[in-house]
């Protein structure tokens, strides 16, 4: 170790100051900061001495040998140092040379090899790309669709004589599809566990999930990357994703090392700052959270987080604070030993979603869907506003899910905050109100609705439709009948609050009680006409309580792998969006068939969008062309 005047360190391309602590290797006289030959970054120098260590079973490095990484052949080594397990401290001087050796002769520099520059994290996060203007052909708002609506009564024509105290009409909602010149581009931040039970193949299949991400953003896309284990640290500023962005990108994440705790806290945090502090912003924002871990550091944890991405105050109302923005956090429980209930209620609170990913090697299939949804982004800020239009329709109640439903003016007008929706997603809500007497016959007219939104040229939109009920003098029986697209969305509300109830139910290691409120449940479900007409929804509400019951079997399965599958379940049902759960992955066929059965054959789930399953595709079809790595063997 010595000291340097003038010199640039090989791997953070920073000026060696004299007061800096620096190394130098022998043959070569490269020169780099201690720190930087000592960190994670320094896993080029221990390529050379793999060989030897595991010849003699010895995979305990105590020091960075005296190998210079600039002059070692550099190509696809950092997912393979992390198949070897290994520490190194940079306390201890290095050890002696045996006396007969010969003398180190480093290999000359590859001329092709070009290091990309680590930059090192800034004080303050406002260093972001500046955003790429749209190309003339995406700038024309030919043929941009719109949102579709509908509107269906539970059962008409109505009598004309009857008062109705409890009527339901169903409200759904389509996005448009999806065009290569209208969708919003994004600011994705990812927030990535590196703690010490990352290491090996974990990480090594992250890393290769993350390539996977990066390869599908587009130039306007922007990405910054943040990794935390004791501490966190933004390893890759919010950059557009242009050719050398990618490569930029991708060369930070394969620096990751699995090393030390889990302190979730400073993790979220860091990356809500990416996104506060930038002077720019993109239409769509979003976080990608995944840990396998508890937070090590921080008990109770939610009263730290900022309001931009858990805005629910202490006693359960929203919001805790103004905030002008909540950044969705869509994250992603790893293994069987991750913190499910914290990670579901953070995504529940910032409108996210909760995957929980039960075998490492699902993970890409996991990002790809979620990315496949997030760059698939048709319409912003969607928002139902929606008036009786008659004296006498009051409306009682919206069970609207995850979505902020308020009722107001007794009853006369509401509104749903729906968001943002991609391509091709559907919305259904049921709208519970009161009818009454219509004593001219005729028809009713029950609400006005009117849906506000942005398209993604921030062009405002407002779509009208409005609800009008037939009446007659008589009905007949097959006139009371409830039509099936309300009976289903009955059935989804039903199995959601199966779901939940059972999961608080088995938090208190009432197991039994939590499976009896499954099985009912799922008899309720299979009873119902729609169910009886062989409804594919219906089936797949049943199947899916039928393995959520299966996963509470005892203590120790809950606790594995029921907990996170029954949030999953909730996160899924309560936003109607599609969420990885146990092995299944949203878009996809079964990984592996579960021992205990589960008829979960085909790809059918009724919240996956097409963009989300033709990205699990190709994620599925790169794994085949280049087989991912195995999870480890025990």
């Amino acid at each position: 170790m010595t000291s340097s005047g003038t010199k640039i360190c090989g791997i953070c391309r920073d000026t060696l100051l004299t007061n800096q602590a620096t190394f130098t290797a022998d043959a070569c006289s490269h020169s780099f900061h201690f720190t930087c030959i000592c960190s994670p970054f320094s896993s080029y120098n221990i390529i050379n001495n793999i060989n030897n260590n595991n010849n003699n079973n010895n995979n305990n490095i105590k020091n960075p040998p005296p190998v210079c990484p600039l002059c070692q052949p550099i190509s696809k080594t950092l997912n393979a140092i992390q198949n070897t397990t290994y520490k190194f401290t940079s306390n201890l001087p290095s050890p002696p040379l045996p006396r007969n050796s010969p003398p180190f002769v480093a290999p000359p520099l590859a001329p092709q090899v070009v290091l990309p520059k680590l930059e090192p994290e800034s004080v303050h996060f406002s260093d972001d790309d500046p955003l790429l203007e749209a190309s003339s052909s995406s700038s024309s708002t030919v043929g941009l669709q719109k949102v579709t609506i509908k509107a269906v009564p539970e059962r008409e024509p109505v009598a004309a004589s009857e008062s109705v105290p409890q009527f339901t009409v169903l409200i759904g909602l389509k996005a448009p599809p999806l065009s290569e010149d209208f969708r919003a581009p994004i600011d994705l931040v990812t927030v990535l566990d590196i703690s010490g039970s990352m290491t090996g193949a974990k990480l090594s299949l992250v890393k290769q999930a993350m390539h996977f991400v990066i390869d599908q953003l587009g130039s306007r896309d922007r990405l910054s990357v943040v990794s935390f284990s004791d501490h966190a640290k933004r390893i890759f500023r919010l950059r557009g994703m242009t050719e050398s962005g990618k490569r930029d990108a991708k060369f930070a994440v394969d620096t990751l090392w699995a090393i030390g705790g889990t302190n979730i806290v400073e993790g979220l945090k860091k990356a809500a700052r990416v996104l506060g502090e930038r002077r720019y912003k993109n239409p769509v924002s979003s976080i990608i959270f995944l840990s396998d871990g508890c937070d090590s550091y921080n008990r109770s944890y939610f009263s730290q987080l900022p309001p931009s991405i858990y805005p629910v105050g202490n006693n359960g109302g929203w919001p805790r604070e103004k905030t002008e923005t909540v950044i969705p956090v869509h994250s992603f429980g790893f293994g069987t030993d991750h913190d499910a209930v914290t990670m579901h209620a953070v995504s529940d609170a910032s409108g996210g979603t909760f995957s929980f990913i039960e075998s490492y090697e699902m993970v890409q299939g996991a990002f790809a869907s979620c990315i496949g949804g997030l760059l698939s982004v048709v319409t912003l800020g969607l928002r139902l506003t929606l008036r009786s239009a008659s004296d006498g329709v009051v409306m009682k109640s919206i069970p609207s899910g995850r979505y902020k439903s308020e009722i107001a003016e007794q009853g006369s007008k509401a509104t749903i905050n729906v968001g943002d929706l991609y391509a091709d997603e559907e919305k259904e809500f049921l709208i519970n109100l009161s009818v009454p007497r219509e004593e001219t016959g005729g028809t009713t007219s029950l609400l006005d609705i009117a849906c506000s939104y942005k398209d993604v040229m921030s062009n405002e939109a407002v779509e009208i439709e409005s609800v009008e009920l037939r009446r007659s003098k008589t009905v007949s029986p097959s006139d009371k009948k409830v039509k099936l697209e309300v009976d289903r969305q009955r059935n989804r509300l039903r199995a959601a609050e199966s779901i939940a109830e059972a999961q608080i139910k088995a938090e208190t290691g009432d197991l039994t009680g939590a499976r009896d409120l499954l099985a009912k449940g799922r008899t309720d479900i299979v009873a119902s006409s729609s169910a009886q007409a062989g409804d594919d929804m219906c089936v797949w509400l049943e199947e899916d309580i039928k393995e959520t019951e299966r996963r509470m079997g005892s203590a120790q399965q809950y606790q594995q792998e029921g907990r996170a599958y029954a949030l999953s379940g909730i996160s899924s049902h309560g936003a109607q969006r599609a969420t990885t759960r146990g092995k299944k992955v949203a878009g996809a066929g079964v990984v592996e068939r579960s021992s205990g059965g589960g008829g979960y054959g085909g790809r059918y789930n009724p919240y996956s969008t097409r963009s989300m399953a033709l990205m699990v595709v190709k994620s599925e079809q790169l794994e085949i062309d280049e087989p991912i790595i195995k999870k480890e063997q025990n």
